[in-house]
């Protein structure tokens, strides 16, 4: 992704890079079906926090768990690293409902998609 004019990544981008992350690993971890599938997740909820500025040609790395997860739908946290760094550059999270892809109405999740979304959830700290 090219730097906009203040010499960094654009702000929108991040969300670009938050939705790629989700769903790599809905599509291979939980078996999502993005093209043919009878169910698809739409975003309807984001929030992205800036720590760091981020620039191309820098090399990055994902984090991703699950904060929250329903029947019909999950929060995701993100964060975004420079690959060689401890502290984000940015984190935020993503909410995506589960719908039917023709009604656009909500649906319960199927399993397989459930139990990989289980795997990176996330118990807060008491």
């Amino acid at each position: 992704m090219d730097n906009d004019l203040y010499g960094h990544i654009n702000n929108v981008t991040y969300y670009s890079y938050f939705d790629t992350v989700a769903n790599h690993y809905l599509i291979h971890e939980g078996g999502l079906d993005i093209h043919a599938g009878t169910i698809i997740g739409l975003v309807v909820e984001s929030k992205c926090t800036y720590r760091a500025p981020l620039a191309y040609p820098d090399r990055l790395r994902a984090g991703l768990r699950v904060e929250k997860l329903g029947n019909r739908s999950v929060t995701y946290g993100i964060a975004l690293f420079k690959e060689d760094a401890e502290q984000a550059a940015a984190h935020g999270y993503f909410v995506h409902v589960f719908v039917d892809r023709a009604t656009r109405k909500a649906v319960a999740m199927p399993a397989r998609l459930r139990d990989a979304l289980a795997r990176l959830v996330v118990k807060p700290e008491p």
